[in-house]
């Protein structure tokens, strides 16, 4: 297997130097040993459940060493977000072999676990196995874990949810989504069971006039609102002319252009929380630091994100799965082949990419390499070359 030649976002960062720089805007102090040595976290609403949760995040899709959950809890990030398939399971670990050294910790942490089963007997297997391997007796909220049609939680799954809650297994229920994001928040706020939603959501998608009202319908439904993938997801094809002519504007004013990019879904005070991984100090403590400072982006500032999100949209893919996919009659995973490439190819993470791609049935995979996309690529709305992109990822992903 041949890994991708294209230049990608970690190249990026060493061409701009901003990886050696760590921390633009200036961070916390990474050596106190308590949240009262730091600047308070900023707190939001999580919708109608009467608890404030942290404007950041820990992600944890990958390794997260004891020293990372430390200092992310002493700085206030106290929203944690796993699941049950993450790193086979090693991320709810590194929880658990944390809570067994702090316990007291455990009341102040927003702890989040997710399942991608198929069936509600092995959802609550999945579930059972992450409380054990995090050693609590709860978490604060499930998800249903990548749904892309709201048809796939029935009253079945509320009957469970329900259940699940009164049993005291977790006290809040929801979903994630990559695709079709909106017509899942539009749909799940008129259930009227739904707590909390985790979405694809940054300063490509947020301004469209669908994800403006899929946000103001789940506010309304008192639904609250994770973001993820709030980088922009990384462009499919780097545009490196774009890139060093956004990311120069953002230094010159004293923050990087992944801070800036944060602080662009943090103007809406609508999003509960940004979910961000962050496997390194570096990294932690960029985004920390971006979290305290009350500096907002200028309009100029916004209007160079949206210029940059129009130069680079045809390298993008939005998660509008139903566009692409509904000109085949089966199940063609257009949008998940769109993820794989861009964790290939931006994020470099290669092993993310192919476990991805392998999860497609292998017998879809086969078929999808004689199929026509062209009519797929004219219905693009971001204009992507579908043809020619799910082309390359079967040559470089199997």
């Amino acid at each position: 297997m041949n890994q991708s030649k294209n230049f990608t976002r970690r190249d990026f960062l060493k061409v701009t130097g901003a990886a050696a720089m760590g921390s633009i805007i200036a961070p916390p102090d990474a050596s106190a040993d308590s949240p009262d040595e730091t600047a308070s976290m900023p707190m939001r609403p999580f919708g109608n459940t009467g608890v404030d949760v942290p404007i950041l995040s820990m992600g944890g899709s990958l390794d997260l060493p004891q020293l990372i959950l430390k200092n992310a809890f002493n700085r206030g990030v106290t929203y944690w977000d796993m699941a049950h398939s993450y790193m086979g399971g090693n991320s709810e670990k590194s929880v658990g072999k944390y809570l067994l050294k702090f316990p007291a910790d455990r009341q102040k942490i927003f702890l989040v676990t997710k399942s991608y089963a198929w069936t509600l007997t092995e959802m609550t297997a999945e579930l059972e196995q992450s409380l054990e391997r995090m050693k609590t007796d709860y978490v604060d909220l499930f998800f249903v874990h990548g749904i892309g049609s709201i048809d796939e939680l029935g009253n079945d799954m509320k009957v469970w949810a329900d259940k699940a809650k009164a049993a005291g297994k977790f006290r809040f229920f929801g979903f994630s989504t990559h695709s079709n994001m909106e017509q899942c928040m539009l749909a799940a706020s008129k259930l009227g069971w739904i707590d909390g939603i985790m979405m694809s959501y940054n300063y490509r998608l947020m301004h469209t006039d669908l994800m403006k009202r899929a946000v103001d319908a789940c506010v309304k439904a008192g639904i609250g609102l994770t973001a993820m993938k709030t980088q922009g997801g990384g462009s499919i094809e780097a545009n490196l002319e774009a890139e060093l002519k956004l990311a120069d504007r953002f230094l010159k004013k004293g923050y990087s252009e992944a801070q800036a990019k944060l602080k662009a879904v943090w103007e809406n005070p609508n999003i509960a929380c940004v979910c961000s991984e962050m496997p390194n100090m570096t990294i932690l403590m960029e985004n920390v630091a971006a979290a305290l400072n009350r500096t907002r982006l200028s309009a100029r500032d916004t209007q160079a994100l949206h210029q940059y999100a129009r130069d680079t949209r045809s390298d993008y893919c939005a998660g509008c799965a139903n566009i692409c996919e509904s000109t085949f009659s089966g199940r063609i995973p257009i949008s998940d082949i769109m993820r794989c490439l861009m964790y290939w190819r931006s994020y470099a993470d290669y092993d993310r990419a192919v476990k991805h791609f392998n999860k497609i049935p292998e017998n879809t995979r086969r078929q999808m390499d004689g199929l026509d996309y062209s009519k797929a690529e004219r219905n693009c709305p971001q204009n992507m070359p579908i043809v020619k992109l799910i082309n390359e990822a079967i040559k470089e992903l199997s």
